[in-house]
């Protein structure tokens, strides 16, 4: 498989990891530059590692898992959105992590399904695996720290609403990845 089009998937599984990351980062956490850390290094990871467990897995497993996946996806993006609209709204600003490492691992499993399929079509295709994952990590990483980045400079201009946004953005993504699922 060409490099170019593996950074093309890479690009592409990480456009998930980018939103989410968005709408943390447009939150009212203190700290940005840790929060993008905290958010990018598990993002990478798990995009990493799905590519390579669904290479690994077959698709037979693939099968079981893809009845329910998309369910679980939708239900952790669904809730920790939802929070984030709730919280926008509030004006008794008493700051709960949204971002902590529970939260963060469930974000970091929703936004890798689909590196699960990528990686047992990469089996398929011929792929390789090992540059394919690490390239796959890599840009998911990088694209996470942006979006944390870029919504620390949209929430600063636009405060509550870009928090109240950027939960939007989450039910978004969990919408889209239920129907794209069941359609």
């Amino acid at each position: 498989m060409e490099l170019f089009t593996i950074l093309i998937i890479a690009v592409i599984l990480a456009l998930d990891c980018f939103a989410v990351a968005l709408a943390a980062g447009s939150s009212r956490v203190s700290d940005k530059g840790r929060l993008a850390l905290l958010l990018a290094i598990p993002f990478g990871f798990f995009q990493f590692a799905m590519t390579i467990a669904g290479w690994a897995a077959g698709a037979r497993t693939v099968s079981f898992i893809s009845g329910f996946d998309h369910w679980a996806a939708f239900c952790i993006l669904a809730v920790i959105g939802v929070k984030m609209v709730y919280e926008g709204y509030r004006n008794d600003v008493e700051r709960v992590p949204v971002y902590n490492a529970p939260t963060i691992i469930m974000l970091s499993l929703a936004t890798s399904v689909d590196a699960l399929g990528a990686g047992l079509s990469l089996a398929f295709l011929g792929g390789h695996i090992g540059t394919s994952s690490v390239i796959i990590g890599l840009t998911s990483f990088v694209f996470a720290l942006a979006g944390v980045l870029l919504g620390r400079r949209l929430g600063e201009h636009f405060g509550r609403s870009m928090e109240i946004f950027g939960g939007i953005i989450l039910l978004v993504i969990g919408l889209r990845i239920l129907v794209e699922s069941i359609v």
